[in-house]
């Protein structure tokens, strides 16, 4: 009797954790109602040319695979809207010689997410994301981790183009993530 009383519990146990767990979504942290998103080209206040559609197609690249919110256009439940505000691209390391060795390139954006149905602001911030590279011209072979992920060069299969291009690739990419996990957990 001792044996089955421990079996009961222990299926209902292993049943109970199943079944709360199996049906977690990171959708479920959303305000219910908010199914769509619009997001618009990126207001622009600095002069680097193409950057506001670099970042929002990173942002809506970023939604779209997380599947998240399905991005539409018009009659959205929800409006995502940005403007870049600075980009800097100055001395990062230097050599012992006191030469620059690695240059890093920083954007800074302001967000704000927008409830178009009950004509609220869910959350409003500055974002910023960077990159790093160095002055060799090729970033795959200039000894630098250029993305952040710990490897670098040979080790690092990603880790090619023009080095300021790939720079801010890495930086639109850190503020596409930043803003979709505000969003996750701003609720």
């Amino acid at each position: 009797m001792f044996l089955k009383n421990i079996k009961i519990l222990i299926i209902c146990t292993m049943m109970t954790l199943v079944f709360s767990c199996a049906f977690y979504s990171m959708s479920g942290s959303l305000p219910p109602h908010i199914k769509t998103i619009s997001i618009p080209l990126l207001e622009n206040e600095t002069a680097e040319f193409g950057i506001a559609e670099d970042i929002t197609d990173g942002i809506q690249k970023k939604f779209n695979d997380e599947g998240i919110l399905k991005i539409i256009n018009l009659n959205s439940d929800s409006s995502l809207k940005g403007v870049i505000k600075k980009i800097t691209d100055g001395p990062y390391t230097f050599n012992k010689e006191e030469s620059v060795s690695e240059y890093r390139y920083k954007i800074d954006v302001y967000f704000e997410w927008y409830d178009n149905r009950n004509v609220q602001t869910l959350f409003k911030g500055n974002f910023s994301g960077w990159g790093a590279y160095g002055i060799s011209g090729d970033i795959s072979s200039d000894g630098i981790d250029n993305d952040g992920d710990g490897k670098i060069d040979g080790e690092d299969e990603d880790e090619f183009g023009e080095p300021r291009e790939f720079a801010s690739k890495v930086a639109v990419e850190k503020i596409a993530q930043d803003v979709i996990n505000d969003i996750m957990t701003t609720w």
